[in-house]
C-alpha cells in the first residue's frame, strides 16, 4: 500500500516499493513499513506484511528503541538553550553521588563518558524495569569501563542518567516533560511510552526455520530515556522534518546543527566505516552521501530514521522482528532512490538586498603563501573562504559587527578573520588566526611572517 504517491513519479514509487519488498522478503520480517520525507513533508508510505490482517500504515505503532535517545538529547539541548545547564558541566553538578559524575553532559550525550554499554544484572531490554528502580541498579558498582572523554563507547545507562537529569531539573517525569516539550509541540500524537491500538506485535524469527516466537514488551523503567518509545512512520516523518529544519517552539536550527556534528572521539573502525556520533545522533556515510539520524532495536522490533540533509530527503523504516533486515541500508537506499530520480530543485539565485561596501572590498582572490583562495560574499549571509584548487581548508564566517568575522566550521571554527589596513585605509592583508592572506603570493610589502626574499621570484639558471 502507499499514500500521497502522486507527489512522486510512478517510477520512483515502484523503486521504493521494490526496495522494501526485497528487504521484507529476503530478510524474513513479519512486517516492514517505511515513509519517505521530502522538503519536510511525507511523500510516500509503503508496507509489506506476511502476517494475517491488513498491512501496516503510517499510523501503526512499533517500538523504536534507541531512536528514543534522540528525543532525550533534544530535551537536554532545550535545557542548555534556556541557560539552565552548560554541556561542559560535569554530571556531578546536577546529579551528585552517581559514581559517574566526572563525565560532562556533552560526553554523556555523545557516548564519550566512559560508561559501560549495558546495565549489570539481567538483560534490561527483556526484563521488567521494576528490577532497576534506582540509578544505582542501572549503573552498578563499576559504572566506568573507560577513562572519561577518551573514546566513543555506546552506553545505554548514560542516557538513563540524562533522563534523570531532565527529571530533576524540570521537576516532572521524563515522560511528562517529553510529551509537553517535544511530542505535543511537534504534533506527534502517536508517539509515547506505551503502545496504543493499532500497534504491531514483536516477534523473534527462528534463524533456521520459517517460524516465529512472540517477544515480551517490557516497561523499561529507569532505562526508558534510552529506548522506551513506541511510534509510527507518520510521527517519525514529522520528527525527521523537525531534525532537518528546526522548530522555534522546540529547538532552533543552530542547536540541531550542533547535534549533527561529530562530538565523540572516533575509533579507527568507525572512521573506516564512515560512522561518527554527535549529540544524540548517528552520523554515517553511504554511497558518497552524508546521512544523520539514529537506529533502534528492542526484542521484537527494529527501527531506523535517516536524513540526507543536503538532499532534503529523509526515510523512516520500522519492522517487527528481533533481528533480520538491516534497516539503515534500506533507509539509505530509499533516500538515494528519491534524491537521484527526482533531485532537489535549487532555489532561484537572488542578489543581496543590502550589503556593506567595506565587505565588498575584501572579496576576491587571496593567497596564503602560494595557495590560492577565494573570499566570497553570498546572499545567505556568511563570508566563505574556498580553496581555488578545490582541495584545502574552507570555512564560512559569521560577522561580529565590528569589521571582523568568526569561523563557523572546519579548521577555522572559532578563529578570527580580520582585515589589516594600511595608514591610508586600504587593505594590506587578511589575518586569519595569525595566517596572513595577501592579494599576491608572498606579496612584497605585505606583512608576511619571515619576510619576503628581496631578490624576489626566480627561475633556475
Amino acid at each position: 500500500m502507499s499514500t500521497d504517491q502522486e507527489e512522486l513519479l510512478a517510477g520512483t514509487r515502484r523503486a521504493l516499493l521494490h526496495r522494501i519488498a526485497v528487504a521484507q522478503t529476503e530478510e524474513r520480517a513479519p512486517s516492514l513499513v517505511a515513509t519517505v520525507v521530502r522538503g519536510g513533508e511525507a511523500v510516500w508510505t509503503g508496507a509489506r506484511t506476511s502476517v494475517e490482517g491488513h498491512a501496516p500504515d503510517e499510523d501503526v505503532q512499533y517500538r523504536i528503541g534507541s531512536i528514543t535517545k534522540t528525543f532525550t538529547a533534544v530535551l537536554v539541548l532545550q535545557l542548555r538553550d534556556e541557560g539552565v545547564i552548560d554541556l561542559g558541566d560535569p554530571l556531578e553538578k546536577y546529579l551528585p553521588g552517581t559514581g559517574a559524575g566526572e563525565a560532562t553532559l556533552a560526553e554523556l550525550l555523545s557516548h564519550a563518558g566512559g560508561l559501560a554499554a549495558e546495565t549489570p544484572g539481567p538483560w534490561w531490554e527483556r526484563t521488567p524495569g521494576s528490577l532497576r528502580p534506582d540509578l544505582a541498579d542501572v549503573l552498578g558498582e563499576r559504572p566506568l569501563v573507560h577513562p572519561v572523554g577518551r573514546r566513543f563507547h555506546y552506553s545505554n545507562p548514560g542516557y538513563a542518567l540524562l533522563g534523570a537529569l531532565v527529571e530533576k531539573l524540570r521537576g516532572a517525569t521524563w515522560e511528562e516533560v517529553l510529551r509537553r516539550d517535544v511530542l505535543e509541540p511537534l504534533g506527534l500524537r502517536r508517539t509515547g511510552v506505551r503502545p496504543k491500538t493499532p500497534h504491531a506485535v514483536g516477534w523473534a524469527v527462528h534463524p533456521w526455520a520459517d517460524v516465529m516466537l512472540r517477544e515480551p514488551a517490557e516497561d523499561l523503567g529507569r532505562m526508558a530515556p534510552a529506548g522506551q518509545l513506541w511510534s509510527t512512520t507518520g510521527d517519525l516523518a514529522r520528527f525527521a522534518a523537525f531534525l532537518a529544519h528546526g522548530n522555534a517552539h522546540v529547538l532552533n536550527i543552530e542547536s540541531l546543527r550542533e547535534m549533527r556534528r561529530p562530538a565523540a572521539p572516533a575509533e579507527a573502525t568507525d572512521v573506516a566505516s564512515g560512522y561518527a556520533y554527535g549529540l544524540g545522533l548517528e552520523l554515517r556515510h553511504r554511497g558518497g552521501r552524508a546521512l544523520v539520524g539514529h537506529t533502534g532495536s528492542l526484542p521484537g522490533f527494529l527501527a531506523c530514521l535517516a536524513i540526507g540533509v543536503e538532499d532534503d530527503v529523509a526515510a523512516v523504516v520500522l519492522a517487527n522482528c528481533t533481528s533480520g533486515p538491516m534497516l539503515f541500508p534500506v533507509a539509505a537506499d530509499l533516500i538515494r532512490i528519491v534524491a537521484e530520480a527526482e533531485p532537489l530543485i535549487p532555489a532561484p539565485w537572488r542578489p543581496l538586498r543590502e550589503f556593506d561596501s567595506a565587505v565588498l572590498e575584501l572579496v576576491g582572490q587571496w593567497y596564503w603563501g602560494t595557495q590560492g583562495f577565494a573570499l566570497r560574499l553570498s546572499a545567505d549571509g556568511p563570508l566563505s573562504l574556498e580553496p581555488l584548487s578545490g582541495t584545502g581548508r574552507r570555512a564560512r564566517f559569521r560577522s561580529n559587527g565590528d569589521g571582523t568575522w568568526t569561523g563557523l566550521e572546519g579548521y577555522y571554527a572559532g578563529e578570527l578573520l580580520k582585515p589589516v589596513r594600511r595608514p591610508d585605509g586600504s587593505v594590506s592583508h587578511l589575518d586569519l588566526g595569525s595566517f596572513v592572506f595577501s592579494r599576491q603570493p608572498y606579496e612584497d610589502g605585505a606583512s608576511v611572517p619571515g619576510g619576503v626574499d628581496p631578490e624576489g621570484w626566480r627561475g633556475i639558471g
